[in-house]
């Protein structure tokens, strides 16, 4: 089950069940005032008990008079200016209220007692990595299946990764000799000058091998190379090793969306980090 990507005006709206929420993904302004209150509309209609939008500074307003609170910031998010807001509301309390919190404050207090502190990146003896190509595609979808049992992205469907391989997406993936054993991805705005990194997925039989942080480290190259000054990422605020990762690599935290994605089976919050990139 994957959710569904719609147009309001020009802006870009995410929304289904599978994470039971709606996700302004990018706001055009000239859809304001109108799309705050199609945001809750839409909510309502179906029974969505959280919205999440990513806003700019310049329109914060109607969406706090509308309920919406900051969790997370990223300065300089759009041609290495202007803040960028994660806002969220909720229209259930049980989902607003963390219910794992202790494990979130591990992981990110884990995470910043490494912060800067690089790992060696250098890959094994036999690995390779490269930038993914459309011929990549199912041996992709086949490592996206065995890590995620559920996505918010159709990740698991390699005409969705061809597709999107083509249009905004750059793939990278670490091959040890012919098989595909780790993958990540850099979402990019070309546009706002910014990248989400996202999609990390490494074979279980090839964890613990710092491979997640060589594909972060190369993502960046690729990212720099085509004008991309922000890079960030929404990482599962559960998990150690990716924010660890992040960290790691120079990362900055800058807040925690409250179960905001479903990924595997159950709605998980998420941590963001954002770093300057090196023009």
């Amino acid at each position: 089950m994957t959710d569904i990507i719609e147009q309001f005006g020009q802006s870009t709206i995410q929304h289904g069940p599978h994470s039971n929420r709606a996700y302004l993904m990018s706001l055009a302004a000239d859809d304001l005032p109108r799309l705050v209150p199609y945001l809750d509309q839409l909510a309502q209609e179906q029974a969505y008990t959280k919205v999440f939008a990513k806003v700019p500074e310049a329109a914060l307003e109607p969406f706090r008079k509308s309920g919406y609170e900051a969790e997370a910031e990223i300065p300089e998010f759009y041609r290495g200016e202007g803040h960028v807001y994660f806002m969220g509301k909720y229209f259930c309390p049980e989902r607003q209220q963390e219910q794992k919190p202790d494990l979130v404050e591990s992981a990110l207090q884990a995470a910043q007692s490494r912060q800067g502190h690089q790992a060696d990146l250098a890959l094994p003896d036999a690995m390779t990595c490269r930038l993914a190509e459309p011929a990549d595609a199912l041996a992709m979808a086949d490592v996206y299946r065995q890590v995620f049992a559920t996505y918010p992205f159709p990740i698991h469907d390699p005409g969705y990764l061809r597709e999107t391989m083509e249009s905004h997406v750059d793939y990278l993936g670490i091959w040890d000799k012919e098989q595909l054993v780790a993958l990540a991805s850099a979402e990019k705005d070309v546009r706002g000058q910014n990248a989400e990194m996202t999609d990390f997925a490494t074979l279980p039989d090839y964890r613990g091998q710092g491979l997640a942080g060589h594909l972060l480290e190369r993502l960046e190259e690729v990212a720099s190379e085509r004008g991309i000054q922000t890079a960030y990422t929404i990482a599962r605020a559960y998990s150690h090793g990716m924010n660890i990762t992040f960290a790691r690599g120079g990362y900055t935290y800058s807040g925690t969306l409250t179960h905001n994605t479903q990924i595997s089976g159950e709605l998980e919050s998420m941590n963001v980090w954002y770093k300057p990139l090196a023009g």
